[in-house]
Protein backbone atom coordinates (compact mmCIF):
# COMPACT_ATOMS: atom_id res chain seq x y z
CA UNK A 1 0.00 0.00 0.00
CA UNK A 2 1.39 3.22 -0.80
CA UNK A 3 1.38 5.95 1.30
CA UNK A 4 -0.95 8.93 0.42
CA UNK A 5 -0.05 12.07 2.52
CA UNK A 6 2.97 11.63 5.17
CA UNK A 7 0.22 13.98 7.94
CA UNK A 8 3.86 14.67 10.07
CA UNK A 9 5.42 16.08 7.53
CA UNK A 10 2.68 17.71 5.61
CA UNK A 11 0.75 19.18 9.08
CA UNK A 12 3.63 19.23 11.69
CA UNK A 13 1.12 21.95 13.70
CA UNK A 14 -1.61 19.64 13.75
CA UNK A 15 0.46 16.64 14.73
CA UNK A 16 1.86 18.90 17.57
CA UNK A 17 -1.79 19.28 18.84
CA UNK A 18 -2.66 15.72 18.91
CA UNK A 19 0.79 15.01 20.40
CA UNK A 20 -0.03 17.58 22.91
CA UNK A 21 -3.44 16.36 23.91
CA UNK A 22 -1.46 12.02 23.91
CA UNK A 23 1.08 14.15 26.92
CA UNK A 24 -2.28 15.07 28.54
CA UNK A 25 -3.65 12.23 28.60
CA UNK A 26 -0.45 10.40 29.55
CA UNK A 27 0.03 12.33 32.82
CA UNK A 28 -3.64 12.10 33.51
CA UNK A 29 -3.28 8.93 36.23
CA UNK A 30 -4.97 6.37 34.14
CA UNK A 31 -3.04 3.48 33.97
CA UNK A 32 -0.96 3.10 30.64
CA UNK A 33 -1.57 -0.77 30.73
CA UNK A 34 -5.28 0.33 30.19
CA UNK A 35 -4.83 3.10 27.51
CA UNK A 36 -2.56 0.42 25.58
CA UNK A 37 -5.73 -1.63 25.57
CA UNK A 38 -8.26 0.82 24.53
CA UNK A 39 -5.81 2.01 22.05
CA UNK A 40 -5.25 -1.37 20.62
CA UNK A 41 -9.29 -2.04 20.95
CA UNK A 42 -10.61 0.84 18.80
CA UNK A 43 -8.05 0.44 16.18
CA UNK A 44 -9.03 -2.88 15.75
CA UNK A 45 -12.42 -2.15 15.50
CA UNK A 46 -11.55 0.81 13.00
CA UNK A 47 -9.30 -1.46 11.25
CA UNK A 48 -6.13 0.80 10.98
CA UNK A 49 -3.04 -1.46 10.73
CA UNK A 50 -0.53 1.19 11.57
CA UNK A 51 -1.92 2.21 15.12
CA UNK A 52 -2.04 -1.87 15.55
CA UNK A 53 1.12 -2.10 14.95
CA UNK A 54 2.40 0.52 16.87
CA UNK A 55 -0.20 -0.16 20.13
CA UNK A 56 0.90 -3.62 19.95
CA UNK A 57 4.76 -2.99 19.91
CA UNK A 58 4.34 -0.45 22.70
CA UNK A 59 2.29 -2.84 24.96
CA UNK A 60 4.44 -5.46 24.62
CA UNK A 61 7.60 -3.09 25.18
CA UNK A 62 5.66 -2.01 28.86
CA UNK A 63 5.24 -5.62 29.32
CA UNK A 64 1.45 -6.74 28.43
CA UNK A 65 1.29 -10.22 27.12
CA UNK A 66 0.56 -11.53 23.66
CA UNK A 67 -2.45 -14.01 25.28
CA UNK A 68 -4.13 -10.51 26.38
CA UNK A 69 -3.19 -8.77 23.31
CA UNK A 70 -4.42 -11.61 21.02
CA UNK A 71 -7.64 -11.95 23.03
CA UNK A 72 -8.88 -8.30 23.04
CA UNK A 73 -11.32 -8.95 20.27
CA UNK A 74 -13.17 -11.64 22.19
CA UNK A 75 -12.60 -9.52 25.58
CA UNK A 76 -16.03 -10.32 27.19
CA UNK A 77 -14.92 -14.11 26.59
CA UNK A 78 -11.68 -13.66 27.70
CA UNK A 79 -10.88 -14.17 31.27
CA UNK A 80 -7.78 -12.47 32.09
CA UNK A 81 -9.03 -9.01 31.59
CA UNK A 82 -10.00 -7.07 35.22
CA UNK A 83 -13.42 -5.45 35.38
CA UNK A 84 -11.67 -1.84 35.33
CA UNK A 85 -10.22 -2.93 31.97
CA UNK A 86 -14.37 -4.76 30.64
CA UNK A 87 -15.36 -1.28 31.71
CA UNK A 88 -12.55 0.77 29.48
CA UNK A 89 -13.40 -1.86 26.77
CA UNK A 90 -17.30 -1.21 26.82
CA UNK A 91 -16.86 2.14 26.83
CA UNK A 92 -14.20 2.51 24.33
CA UNK A 93 -16.21 0.16 22.41
CA UNK A 94 -19.62 2.93 22.45
CA UNK A 95 -17.31 6.03 22.09
CA UNK A 96 -15.59 4.29 18.77
CA UNK A 97 -19.38 2.94 17.36
CA UNK A 98 -20.73 6.50 18.52
CA UNK A 99 -23.02 6.70 15.34
CA UNK A 100 -24.51 2.96 15.66
CA UNK A 101 -26.47 3.51 18.72
CA UNK A 102 -24.68 6.69 20.82
CA UNK A 103 -23.79 5.63 24.47
CA UNK A 104 -26.22 3.29 26.10
CA UNK A 105 -26.94 4.14 29.86
CA UNK A 106 -25.53 1.03 31.03
CA UNK A 107 -22.33 1.28 29.02
CA UNK A 108 -22.07 4.25 31.26
CA UNK A 109 -22.77 3.15 34.92
CA UNK A 110 -20.53 -0.31 34.12
CA UNK A 111 -17.98 3.22 33.37
CA UNK A 112 -18.97 4.85 36.18
CA UNK A 113 -18.92 1.56 38.94
CA UNK A 114 -14.84 1.78 37.65
CA UNK A 115 -13.71 4.91 36.72
CA UNK A 116 -14.12 8.80 38.65
CA UNK A 117 -15.97 11.49 37.07
CA UNK A 118 -12.50 12.63 35.94
CA UNK A 119 -11.14 9.05 34.59
CA UNK A 120 -14.13 9.03 32.41
CA UNK A 121 -13.05 12.21 31.19
CA UNK A 122 -9.94 11.45 30.55
CA UNK A 123 -10.68 7.60 29.20
CA UNK A 124 -13.54 9.52 27.00
CA UNK A 125 -9.85 11.54 25.53
CA UNK A 126 -8.18 9.00 24.78
CA UNK A 127 -10.68 7.49 22.80
CA UNK A 128 -11.29 10.25 20.61
CA UNK A 129 -7.50 11.24 20.55
CA UNK A 130 -6.94 7.30 18.74
CA UNK A 131 -9.87 7.87 16.83
CA UNK A 132 -8.33 10.38 15.53
CA UNK A 133 -4.97 9.37 14.65
CA UNK A 134 -6.95 6.05 12.99
CA UNK A 135 -9.23 8.22 10.86
CA UNK A 136 -5.57 10.17 9.91
CA UNK A 137 -3.64 7.09 9.61
CA UNK A 138 -6.21 5.43 7.31
CA UNK A 139 -7.58 8.08 5.17
CA UNK A 140 -3.76 8.76 4.40
CA UNK A 141 -2.46 5.38 4.28
CA UNK A 142 0.52 5.76 7.03
CA UNK A 143 2.13 2.70 6.19
CA UNK A 144 2.35 -0.02 9.56
CA UNK A 145 5.50 -2.06 10.19
CA UNK A 146 8.30 0.05 10.59
CA UNK A 147 7.29 1.62 14.21
CA UNK A 148 9.95 1.07 16.93
CA UNK A 149 8.74 2.17 20.63
CA UNK A 150 12.19 3.38 21.51
CA UNK A 151 12.59 5.78 18.50
CA UNK A 152 8.69 7.21 19.16
CA UNK A 153 9.48 8.09 23.09
CA UNK A 154 12.36 10.19 21.75
CA UNK A 155 10.76 11.28 18.69
CA UNK A 156 7.16 12.46 20.95
CA UNK A 157 9.83 14.12 23.49
CA UNK A 158 11.30 16.48 20.69
CA UNK A 159 8.38 17.09 18.95
CA UNK A 160 6.22 18.20 22.34
CA UNK A 161 9.55 20.27 23.18
CA UNK A 162 9.79 22.06 20.44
Amino acid sequence: MQERINVVKVAPELTKALLGLEQYIRGSGLEAPLLELVRMRASQINGCAYCLDMHSKDARAAGETEQRLYGLDAWREAPYYTDRERAALAWTEAVTLVSQGHVPDDVYQLARKEFSEKELVDLTAAVAAINAWNRLAISFRAPAGAYQPAARKQAVGAKIDR
